[in-house]
């Protein structure tokens, strides 16, 4: 039994990718966030949220590398175990890293150690088309599959900086084919980043899997941050799309429990967290 089960909400039942679907179809917005370690992840846990995501995202906050690419699976699968220790509530996500899934048997050896060792309960990775022989040969396997579009963080360096995706018409309409054909490979949540508005409403509208938004605006199924910005502690420039919940309530439980709060209820995010 794990150390932190005083703080796990073992009165709710557990969310399952079931749980998430029905959220959707019922027009209940999906509280995700962040976690990287087992501390936190009780804490968010404890605060309410329907999605936890270890994500590559620790490169960046916890390792304090430039970008998301020097994340190895070996990383993952310690930060996710250690994630899934302190989580008893939420549904648990992890990232797939840098080149871990550039072929689909590749992709299923590593989704397997991050599922059998680290706990998590889906695997994200981030591509589009490209990617639909990977989701198939995954979800064909039972291994549950979030797909990752709009801002990819893993190709920072091609796309030349962490720039807003699908302004142009040409550029939103493959993004849209792109969600299309990723959900019938068998992706089972789509995530979309830095979006404009518009275009995460169309895309949330036209799949019948769960829609996620980080900086997609208000009209996709639930949002997602990274939990070090919503609790004041990422050093240097934060996102647009980022808000300080910590300066708000004082602490971090209380932090996390507005965000989920403000997800539930709409007032997040607000116009000035939306690209157009």
């Amino acid at each position: 039994m794990s150390i932190y089960s005083h703080l796990q909400k073992r009165d709710a039942p557990p969310v399952t990718l079931s749980t998430l679907i029905e959220m959707k179809a019922a027009g209940e917005r999906i509280a995700c966030l962040t976690a990287y370690d087992a501390s936190f992840g009780a804490l968010v846990d404890a605060a309410g949220m329907d999605l936890i995501l270890v994500g590559d995202s620790l490169g960046m906050v916890v390792q304090g590398h430039d970008t998301t690419v020097p994340v190895t699976v070996d990383h993952m699968v310690y930060h996710t175990r250690c994630v899934a220790a302190g989580v008893g509530r939420a549904f648990l996500v992890a990232d797939m890293p840098f080149v871990s899934y550039a072929l689909p048997e590749q992709a299923l050896k590593n989704a397997a150690r991050i599922m059998q060792e680290g706990r998590a309960q889906m695997v994200k990775l981030e591509g589009g088309a490209e990617q639909v022989r990977t989701v198939e040969f995954l979800a064909s396997r039972d291994i549950p599959v979030c797909a990752h579009l709009g801002l990819t963080p893993q190709s920072i360096h091609k796309l030349g900086g962490f720039h807003v995706q699908g302004r142009e018409e040409s550029a939103a309409r493959e993004m849209m084919a792109d969600a299309l054909t990723l959900q019938n490979a068998g992706a089972d949540i789509v995530l979309l980043e830095c979006v404009p508005t518009a275009l995460g409403a169309e895309i949330t509208s036209e799949l019948s899997v769960p829609v996620i938004g980080i900086g997609a605006g208000p009209d996709v199924d639930g949002q997602i941050l990274v939990l070090y910005d919503i609790i004041g502690v990422t050093p240097g420039r934060k996102p647009r799309f980022a808000r300080d919940f910590m300066a708000e309530t004082g602490s971090p439980l209380d932090a996390v429990s507005a965000y989920v709060a403000a997800v539930k209820d709409g007032s997040y995010p607000a116009p000035e967290h939306c690209f157009s």
